[in-house]
C-alpha cells in the first residue's frame, strides 16, 4: 500500500489523490448543488491533468486584486456554465460581477485555499451563496478533498449546532496567519487560547465553527476578508447558534467591488464574538 501511495503522488509532481463526489443534502438549492458538483468535477480534472507548479501558476489578475492562480481559473469557469445556464447574476473571486439582469446572484469562492490545493495540502474548500436582492439567502460549501457539506437557509436551524463556548479564556481559535500589520493583536488572541489552528481556508474554517468542532474564527485585523470568504457563514452561523461579524463593526455587505475588505470574526456565540473582536482591537 505505501509504494502504491508513493505512485499516487510521485508522478510528476501530479496530486493523485481521489477527489470524491460531494455529499450535497437533497434540500440544497439547485444552483448550489449544479455548481459545487461542477467545481468538485473541474477540481477533479485539473488535479489529473496538471501537477502542483502547473496548478499555481498565475498568468492574471482577479477582481480582487489578488493573482488568479490557473486552479481557480479553471474551477470558476465550470461554474461560470451553470450560472450561465440558469441566467442568474454571479460575484465571484476572479471574474468578479457578472450582471445577467438576474434579482438572484450566486456568490461563490470557487476554490478558497488555493494554494493548500495546488500544494496538495488536503484544505480547500467551494462555498457559494444564493443572494435576492442584495440579501443572503442559501448558503452550500463543500470540502472539495472529503466531499463533506455544510447547506444552511437563512432564517432556519441547520442540521449542525456550535459548540455553544461564550468565553475566550480556553476556547479553541482558528486565526489566519500574523502579518506584521496585526501581529500584536493576533497575540493576543493566542495567549487566551487554548488551542490555536491556521489552516488559511476561510470558509472551511467558519463552517468547522458551525458544526461545533472549533470555537472561533478570526482575522486578527489584517483586512484580509471579501465577502466571498463570509457570506456562507452569514447564512450559516445564525440558525447553528453562532455570530459573525467584522472587528471593526463595519457592516458585512454583498457588494460586488471584491476590493472591499474585513476582518471577519466567525464564533460559536455572539458573546465570544464580541470578545474576540475586542481583544483583537486591544
Amino acid at each position: 500500500m505505501a509504494a502504491g501511495a508513493v505512485r499516487a503522488v510521485g508522478r510528476c509532481g501530479v496530486i493523485g489523490w481521489p477527489v470524491p463526489d460531494p455529499q450535497i443534502p437533497s434540500a440544497a438549492h439547485a444552483v448550489l448543488a449544479e455548481a459545487a458538483k461542477a467545481a468538485s468535477a473541474a477540481f477533479r480534472d485539473a488535479r489529473a491533468r496538471y501537477d502542483r507548479a502547473q496548478l499555481a501558476e498565475t498568468s492574471s489578475i482577479g477582481a480582487d486584486g489578488t493573482a488568479s492562480m490557473r486552479l481557480d481559473l479553471l474551477v470558476e469557469a465550470a461554474i461560470a456554465e451553470v450560472v450561465d445556464a440558469h441566467r442568474i447574476n454571479m460575484l465571484s473571486e476572479e471574474v468578479g460581477f457578472v450582471d445577467n439582469g438576474s434579482a438572484v446572484t450566486l456568490v461563490a469562492d470557487p476554490v478558497d485555499g488555493t494554494a493548500n490545493a495546488a500544494a496538495g495540502v488536503p484544505l480547500s474548500a467551494f462555498s457559494g451563496a444564493i443572494v435576492l436582492d442584495g440579501t443572503p439567502v442559501e448558503a452550500l460549501t463543500c470540502w472539495l478533498d472529503t466531499g463533506r457539506c455544510w447547506h444552511a437557509v437563512a432564517g432556519q436551524s441547520p442540521e449542525f449546532r456550535t459548540s455553544g463556548r461564550r468565553s475566550l479564556d480556553g476556547a479553541a481559535v482558528s486565526l489566519l496567519r500574523p502579518h506584521e500589520r496585526s501581529a500584536d493583536s493576533w497575540w493576543r488572541v493566542a495567549k487566551r487560547a487554548a488551542r490555536v489552528r491556521i489552516l488559511s481556508t476561510t470558509c472551511l474554517e467558519t463552517m468547522l465553527v458551525a458544526e461545533g468542532s472549533t470555537d472561533a474564527f478570526a482575522d486578527a485585523g489584517s483586512d484580509t476578508h471579501r465577502i466571498v470568504d463570509l457570506v456562507a457563514a452569514m447564512v450559516a452561523l445564525p440558525g447553528a447558534g453562532g455570530a459573525v461579524l467584522d472587528v471593526h463593526g463595519r457592516p458585512l455587505e454583498v457588494d460586488p467591488d471584491l476590493r472591499r475588505r474585513w476582518s471577519g470574526v466567525a464564533a460559536a456565540t455572539p458573546e465570544l464574538a464580541e470578545e474576540l473582536a475586542a481583544t483583537i482591537r486591544g
